[in-house]
C-alpha cells in the first residue's frame, strides 16, 4: 500500500486499546453466557448478557472498521485478551449472578472513565471520533447501571473482586497501548 496515510500515534494507541477492550468485553460476556445459558433457571441473566454482548459487538465492529480505515494494527495481545476475558467471564459466572454483575460493574467503570478521558483529549482535533467515544461511553454506563441494579456490590468479596478486575483492566490498557 504505497503512501498509506499514517495515523497520529496517540490516536492509533486509543483505537488499538479500544478495539482490544471491546474484544475482551465480548469474550467476558461469552464466558458468562456459557455458564448462565446452560441453566434454565438463569435464562433471564443469559438473555441480559446477550443484549450487552450485542452492544459490545457493535462497538467492536466499529473499531474493526476504524483500524482498517486508519491503517492501525490491532494489538498482538488479542489471543491472550480473548482467553483472559472468556476465563474471567466463566469464573465470575460460576461465583454467581452477583459476582458476574460485579465483573461488569468493575470493567464498565474503568472503560467509561477511559472513553470519557479519550473523548475530552481529542474533542478539538477529532470531533467525530470523540463523539463515537462519548456514544460508546453512554452504552458502558448503561451496562454498569444494569450491573449495580443486579446486585454487583452485594457479590461475595465485592471489594477484592472489583479491585482485582479494575487493576487488570488498567494493566491491559497500558500493555495494549504499546503491544
Amino acid at each position: 500500500m504505497p503512501n498509506a496515510k499514517r495515523t497520529n500515534p496517540r490516536i492509533a494507541e486509543m483505537l488499538r486499546v479500544d478495539h482490544a477492550g471491546e474484544y475482551g468485553a465480548v469474550a467476558i460476556y461469552k464466558g458468562q453466557k456459557a455458564v448462565f445459558g446452560a441453566n434454565p433457571k438463569t435464562k433471564e441473566m443469559a438473555d441480559q448478557l446477550q443484549e450487552m454482548q450485542d452492544e459490545e459487538q457493535k462497538h467492536l465492529d466499529a473499531f474493526d472498521k476504524l483500524l482498517v480505515e486508519r491503517n492501525v494494527r490491532p494489538t498482538a495481545m488479542t489471543p491472550i485478551w480473548n482467553v483472559a476475558g472468556y476465563g474471567l467471564g466463566v469464573v465470575t459466572a460460576l461465583m454467581g449472578e452477583k459476582a458476574a454483575h460485579a465483573c461488569t460493574e468493575a470493567v464498565e467503570t474503568v472503560i467509561e472513565q477511559h472513553y470519557g478521558s479519550q473523548s475530552e483529549e481529542i474533542a478539538d482535533v477529532e470531533p467525530e471520533l470523540a463523539a463515537t467515544f462519548a456514544e460508546f461511553r453512554e452504552d458502558e454506563l448503561h451496562h454498569r447501571d444494569i450491573a449495580v441494579e443486579g446486585g454487583a456490590k452485594d457479590a461475595p468479596a465485592y471489594g477484592l473482586l472489583s479491585r482485582f478486575i479494575r487493576q487488570g483492566c488498567l494493566a491491559a490498557i497500558k500493555i495494549t497501548e504499546k503491544i
